[in-house]
């Protein structure tokens, strides 16, 4: 038994350990999708601590009278949790 616990609490003591958590938002912008994307990770670090990442889900756009108005990404964001 003791070897177990000592084994599991190595385990979790290594340097290399976190957990991480994806968030989802949708981000906009009338200029492009890589303008939305910025917006959004802009938006993203400064709400959350510890973004390591993301990735785009989707995109889409708005149109009125046969010309696009408005680009959306739905962005997924990967954070570090604090111990």
């Amino acid at each position: 038994m003791k070897n177990k616990k000592n084994k599991t609490k190595a385990m979790t003591e290594s340097a290399g350990s976190s957990v991480a958590r994806v968030t989802e938002i949708i981000a906009s912008s009338a200029t492009s999708f890589e303008d939305a994307l910025a917006v959004g990770v802009a938006r993203a670090c400064k709400t959350l601590e510890g973004v390591t990442g993301a990735w785009v889900q989707d995109q889409k756009i708005d149109v009125k009278d046969g010309k696009i108005t408005n680009y959306r990404i739905n962005l997924k964001v990967t954070f570090v949790l604090k111990d």
